[in-house]
């Protein structure tokens, strides 16, 4: 898939090149409740540790549509969400103890204190909508948001940030108000790629760095206004 940051560009371009004549252009805000549902696995040397984790916020979004004529139903939009979420709705800590780390005959003990959290940022959302009859729609889009690592280990060790691109399904209901305003409901859901981040730093006595694979999924429930020109 292309970047969406391209795609993006073009569909506005789109847009604003377009003759009014032949399209119907909206704009709006929504706020929504984002059910952010995680799990994964940490792979140290031959230790495998599976984890879950998962959080609701709230998030604002802002919108811009397009729906030509000729292709009788369907709008194509984009979204975008300012600022972060967490993924989890606490930081994930805990306690290594490490025997012996210094490799003498006398026993040596250190304790390595380790947290970690992750956010989404800059969530932006390219999708087409189709009128199935008159105020209900169904909705698909491609999905792009930065995940960023937010840990803080003993070792020094990061895991760093990535760009995750994901598929959105969803539907909902639009009823018109007056002065050509509207109003929405809609629930959507959103599967993101799998993730796959390696340690900058390898743990003593283990020959490669750990690995983190995670699964990440959105659920959202949002409510909309907006107006056509």
């Amino acid at each position: 898939m292309k970047n969406i940051k391209a795609l993006t560009l073009a569909f506005l371009i789109a847009i604003f090149s377009s003759s009014y004549a032949l399209a119907e252009m909206a704009i709006g805000i929504s706020g929504a409740i984002a059910d952010i549902e995680a799990g994964g696995k940490e792979t140290e040397g031959s230790e495998v540790t599976n984890g879950e984790a998962d959080n609701q916020v709230g998030v604002v979004s802002v919108f811009v549509e397009y729906t030509p004529a000729m292709l009788g139903g369907v709008t194509l939009g984009f979204d975008y969400i300012p600022g972060s979420a967490d993924v989890s709705s606490d930081t994930k800590s805990r306690t290594d103890t490490e025997t012996s780390v210094t490799g003498t005959t006398t026993e040596t003990t250190t304790k390595r204190a380790q947290s970690a959290q992750a956010e989404i940022e800059n969530h932006m959302t390219l999708y087409a909508t189709y009128e199935l009859t008159e105020g209900f729609y169904i909705k698909g889009g491609y999905v792009q948001v930065d995940l960023n690592t937010l840990e803080s280990l003993a070792t020094g060790s990061k895991y760093g940030n990535e760009t995750v691109n994901g598929l959105l399904i969803g539907a909902g209901f639009e009823s018109d108000m007056a002065d050509n305003m509207f109003v929405r409901g809609e629930v959507s859901f959103t599967d993101y790629d799998d993730v796959s981040l390696r340690s900058s730093v390898k743990r003593t006595g283990v020959t490669s760095a750990n690995l983190i694979e995670a699964d990440l999924d959105v659920t959202m429930f949002k409510a909309s206004i907006g107006y056509k020109f």
